[in-house]
């Protein structure tokens, strides 16, 4: 069985956003003078020997692991820190440190459930950053994901500091940090496929990987202590919409070369066997869908930033002779930056407004939509309620789900669907038409990785702590040593020196939860709001005089959520004069304070509440002293 400290995912620390994020120090200097001398290329497509690539296939046989080669005792320690994305999906946040430098290794946000209400994202906490601000040099990015990329609008509140990734990934990431207006408070520094930077005290490699989002990288860390190289978010795609794979050779020649001494790996579908199908057999599939339904208009919703997915939808909307509206303002900015970087090909005379489809006959409509996930204010959302202004859902329209739910939307987009099929239309969805695959290696792909790679060290990353443990079982059945396989969570910290890797303590790591732009939102406020939600609230305002030490008039109860108050006069006419009672018995003790007296209040009427009701609603007493 693979180390593992915890027997569960360990329970977060109550951490608080306000409206200008987290709090703390901020780093020195422009980040235009941060970033020089530390982003400066060391030439593209260069092997960590600084000759050509090796380019030949690596075994993928289930053979025996050539184990890394270790550096000798004199090479300075590693160290990973492991801020988010380990036991969740979402939050992905990670640093590597090197010399006493620090580099942060994506900086993502994960989406609330159901047990976070009122909670608009949660964030990685950045405490351990803003601690240790001048020494980080930068921010490297695998892919344009939200749950990698979304948080660095707040984390540049507190560092200013440069971000690398593809042109695209940094495309997207920049289109959240200029709506929170601090794009002056970092330098975009996009890099190429192969492309190998020297940021801070290490080499940082690009490695091309194949993922639902274009121009997604693995990147290679070249570190005293050897190669330690995250997968990022991937899978073995040997047809790509973009023909772009996943560099298996070059992952191959850095085993073979000077070794792998830790693997990060995505083990999001590690509990799946078999390979994940090629995002080419969607556009199959949704040239179907569009070929059988002429006639009628077509609604398609998905991610974003699925840049694949939406060309595909535009081929299958040209080839049965439609033209295409986007709708959402994220879809709208994405389609633009995609197609002005030459990612996404739309044929002239393709696109139209979206306030201009109903000029044209049904049969020759196609419009790509935001909310595949069932979001609240979504565009599909507000279409399946009625309240888009600019598309209404009619009678026989077509609305393909071209996504699957992300754990806990399950039931919010099944109620989307619900709506949708109130208005008339027929909805494809992945339970009837396979009209999406996933971006993440399978358990035979995760095994190919392995194989090729070889590593010394394994971390299993990016999933739930089920995913990981059924990683980590993978990689010590393709020949890493047990005691190299380290099972982490959220906050650890591993150490990679000369006698391999161990644990090296834990960090702050619990989460931030922002909901909009103001208040104190944690463990508490959550608490309380799911107690009103379950139960509801009983007020009660009484005013006393306390030199007579009198009630002036009988308390008032106000609730909500408890009992209707026009069906229970009696009970809240009890309420009231139990509340009275108490208070009264109170002063005549020698309470002579408003905040014992509220005490007695709440206990008293706590009390009558839990007799009558057998429930526990929020108590709220305010007491008026004249």
């Amino acid at each position: 069985m693979a180390e593992s400290k915890k027997s569960g995912r360990k329970e977060k620390p109550t951490v608080s956003t306000g409206a200008n994020g987290p709090k703390g120090s901020r780093s020195k200097g422009s980040p235009q003078q941060q970033g020089r001398g530390r982003g400066q290329s060391t030439g593209r497509g260069q092997s960590t020997g600084g000759g050509q690539q090796k380019k030949a296939a690596a075994s993928t046989g289930g053979g025996q692991q050539k184990s890394a080669a270790r550096p000798t005792g004199g090479a300075r320690p590693v160290r990973v820190v492991f801020l988010g994305g380990l036991g969740e999906i979402g939050r992905n946040c990670a640093c590597i440190e090197v010399d006493g430098r620090i580099l942060v290794l994506d900086c993502g946000i994960m989406f609330p459930d159901q047990d976070m209400p009122g909670v608009d994202l949660v964030l990685p906490d950045f405490s351990y950053l803003r601690e240790n601000a001048e020494r980080v040099d930068g921010v490297v990015l695998t892919h344009g994901h939200e749950d990698h990329t979304g948080g660095l609008a707040f984390l540049l509140r507190d560092l200013s500091i440069p971000i690398y990734g593809s042109e695209l990934t940094v495309g997207l990431a920049r289109n959240r940090i200029d709506e929170a207006g601090l794009s002056d408070r970092t330098e975009y520094i996009a890099v190429t496929d192969g492309e190998r930077r020297r940021i801070g005290p290490c080499d940082v490699e690009f490695i091309p990987v194949t993922h639902s989002v274009p121009n997604a990288f693995a990147i290679a860390f070249h570190t005293p202590q050897g190669v330690i190289l995250h997968s990022g978010d991937f899978k073995l795609d040997l047809q790509p919409v973009d023909g772009r794979r996943t560099d298996l050779a070059r992952i191959g020649a850095l085993a073979e070369g000077p070794g792998i001494a830790l693997l990060l790996s995505d083990s999001t579908n590690a509990e799946e066997p078999g390979f994940t199908a090629s995002e080419s057999t969607v556009g199959v599939t949704l040239r179907r869908v569009f070929a059988t339904r002429s006639g009628r208009r077509v609604i398609v919703a998905c991610f974003a930033s699925h840049i694949h997915r939406i060309q595909q939808v535009v081929d299958a909307a040209v080839a049965s002779g439609r033209r295409v509206a986007t709708l959402g303002r994220s879809m709208g900015k994405n389609f633009e930056l995609a197609t002005r970087l030459g990612i996404l090909k739309i044929p002239d005379n393709t696109l139209i407004d979206i306030q201009d489809i109903d000029t044209l006959p049904r049969g020759q409509v196609c419009v790509i939509s935001t909310g595949s996930q069932g979001e609240p204010m979504s565009a599909l959302s507000l279409m399946a309620t009625g309240d888009n202004k600019w598309l209404r859902i009619e009678e026989n329209d077509a609305v393909v789900i071209s996504a699957h739910p992300i754990p806990g939307n399950e039931w919010s987009v099944g109620m989307v669907i619900d709506e949708l099929y109130r208005r008339g239309a027929e909805v494809v969805h992945t339970g009837s038409e396979a009209v999406h695959v996933s971006g993440h290696a399978r358990q035979g792909e995760l095994r190919t990785l392995l194989s090729v790679a070889k590593p010394a060290a394994f971390v299993p990353v990016h999933g739930e702590f089920r995913h990981m443990v059924h990683h980590a079982d993978l990689a010590r059945s393709m020949g890493v040593p047990s005691k190299q396989v380290i099972l982490c969570e959220d906050g650890d910290a591993v150490m990679l020196d000369h006698n391999g890797l161990r644990r090296d303590g834990e960090v702050p790591a619990g989460y931030v939860y922002v909901d909009g732009t103001v208040g104190d939102i944690g463990h508490g406020v959550l608490r309380d709001r799911k107690l009103l939600a379950e139960e509801g609230v009983v007020m009660v305002v009484a005013t006393v005089d306390l030199r007579t030490r009198t009630i002036s008039a009988a308390p008032q109860i106000a609730t909500k959520g408890w009992v209707h108050a026009p069906e229970a006069e009696e009970l809240l006419g009890e309420a009231s004069k139990v509340v009275a009672d108490a208070l009264t018995q109170a002063m005549v003790d020698g309470a002579h304070d408003a905040e014992v007296l509220s005490r007695h209040a709440r206990k008293a009427l706590g009390k009558l509440v839990g007799d009558r009701t057998r429930r526990r609603p929020m108590i709220v007493p305010v007491i008026l002293v004249v």
